[in-house]
């Protein structure tokens, strides 16, 4: 199964094509969230070099959230379009699992965390043995305090952290237990998106359901103009 990534939900943006397990091309760049301009000709450019087309894709796969609004909506909206009367599944994926997969290769607690701005980080927790990743926690919103009060009540060997929050949690969580992550993994990869995308769809009941019109950007807070309607909408009520 060959499989387009599409991840654009934080400053890294990339594009990667699979073959199961295999990595055909994946392509980073780091672009001040210009994801609409970028996403689309690295994709086409590394299709182009590895003689690929679109009729050659099975499946596409996308990060969904959480991330930065608009790089959320910039990477849902280009998976759409390219699946889009191809009747080839969509299947969107957390972030924060994308991120984990980059570290499967080490033993401990993998903790992703995203900056959520307003004192916050996008986080979820997950368990690896080298081999296999355990999901320990929903996707989240937690503060800087209360993760490192939760790590340090789980008592783990070895922690790393990814994601461009990474500075943030390196900085305000100095447990013992915390180790230095290789930057070439602290980002997100596209290639990760499809391995996290093939599972989900290999393990699914329903296959019929990963379509385009089903996918959904995941935002986990309301955006600040939704926030700010809200407001205005109970200032009027109270009025």
């Amino acid at each position: 199964m060959k499989i387009i990534g599409i991840e654009s939900t934080a400053v890294t943006a990339s594009a990667a094509l699979a073959e199961d397990d295999k990595c055909l091309f994946v392509f980073t760049q780091t672009t001040a969230l210009k994801h609409s301009e970028t996403l689309l000709p690295m994709l086409e450019n590394g299709l182009n070099v590895t003689s690929h087309t679109m009729d050659d894709v099975d499946m596409i796969a996308v990060t969904a959230g959480p991330g930065s609004f608009t790089g959320v909506r910039i990477g849902v909206s280009m998976a759409k379009g390219l699946a889009f009367g191809r009747s080839i599944p969509c299947v969107g994926v957390s972030t924060l699992e994308s991120l984990a997969f980059n570290l499967s290769g080490f033993c401990g607690l993998l903790c992703p965390v995203m900056d959520a701005r307003r004192g916050q980080l996008y986080n979820a927790l997950f368990l690896s043995d080298g081999e296999t990743i355990t999901r320990l926690t929903p996707d989240r919103l937690i503060s800087a305090e209360e993760l490192k009060k939760e790590l340090s009540e789980r008592e783990a060997q070895a922690v790393y952290f990814c994601g461009d929050g990474y500075r943030i949690a390196r900085e305000t969580i100095d447990l013992p237990s915390v180790k230095e992550t290789p930057q070439a993994l602290r980002h997100q990869n596209a290639f990760s998106t499809t391995q996290i995308a093939r599972k989900l769809y290999e393990q699914a009941e329903n296959k019929n359901a990963f379509t385009d019109e089903a996918l959904a950007p995941v935002y986990l807070r309301a955006s600040q103009a939704e926030r700010e309607s809200l407001e205005k909408e109970q200032r009027e009520q109270t009025r």
